[in-house]
């Protein structure tokens, strides 16, 4: 992307946020909070197993800032993955941005990354885009930090979206916790069912792959999420 292009979409996120930041009063119209158990099997590590937590908060239907942490086990050794983010929408029915940070670390090997990651997305009822730089920053005993830029992507189709259930297929090489090169991406295969008003339950499968270049990339592992939220 040439920087006269990059500097219009700046430009255009810059006036659309300070349009809404004027005479800002803020009124908390959502809240949420979650639980979830994530088991996986790869080909590398054979197991992995996490506990996760998440809140999330929204401010006059515009503005939502979430964060989570999650712990667990990578086959012998402990993990440890966290996440914060921000975003702004929708603009015109449609459009979001958003702007995380990713941390993930083993620290009986001394192995940290961080990683910045903005977002343009455009969702809807059925489907939805997303398409993002990830800044990762991987640093391993006392070797210098290594840094990487990626493209991040996501997209889904709902096959059912009621107010009762919501059925549907992601292709993504990016999640709350976890940030993958072009070929480290994942299809899943999710389900959220709404038992009233304010609890949901969730249930995900995921087949993983793994690659280097482009989307070529060959089967990697299984995983299976679930869980449930809690909004008010």
């Amino acid at each position: 992307m040439k920087l006269s292009v990059l500097r219009k979409v700046f430009l255009l996120t810059f006036f659309l946020l300070m349009q809404n930041l004027y005479g800002f009063d803020p009124q908390i119209t959502g809240k949420e909070v979650g639980f979830d158990f994530r088991g996986e099997y790869n080909r590398s590590l054979l197991h992995s197993i996490d506990f996760a937590g998440m809140g999330a908060i929204e401010l006059n239907e515009l503005y939502t800032f979430k964060g989570g942490l999650s712990m667990g086990s990578t086959g012998d050794s402990f993990d440890i993955k966290l996440f914060t983010q921000g975003q702004a929408g929708p603009f015109f029915g449609l459009l979001y941005f958003s702007f995380a940070y990713v941390y993930n670390g083993l620290p009986a090997y001394e192995y940290h990354t961080h990683t910045l990651l903005p977002v343009v997305s455009v969702n809807s009822k059925w489907v939805g885009i997303s398409a993002g730089l990830g800044l990762r920053f991987t640093r391993f005993f006392s070797e210098t930090a290594l840094f990487e830029s990626m493209l991040s992507f996501s997209g889904y189709v709902n096959c059912i979206n009621t107010d009762k259930m919501v059925i549907g297929i992601r292709i993504a090489n990016f999640s709350d916790f976890f940030v993958g090169n072009m070929g480290s991406y994942s299809y899943r295969f999710y389900s959220q069912i709404h038992i009233n008003d304010q609890w949901s339950i969730i249930n995900d499968i995921e087949l993983l792959q793994s690659g280097s270049i482009g989307l070529t990339a060959s089967f990697y592992g299984i995983a299976y999420r679930g869980g449930f939220r809690f909004t008010w």
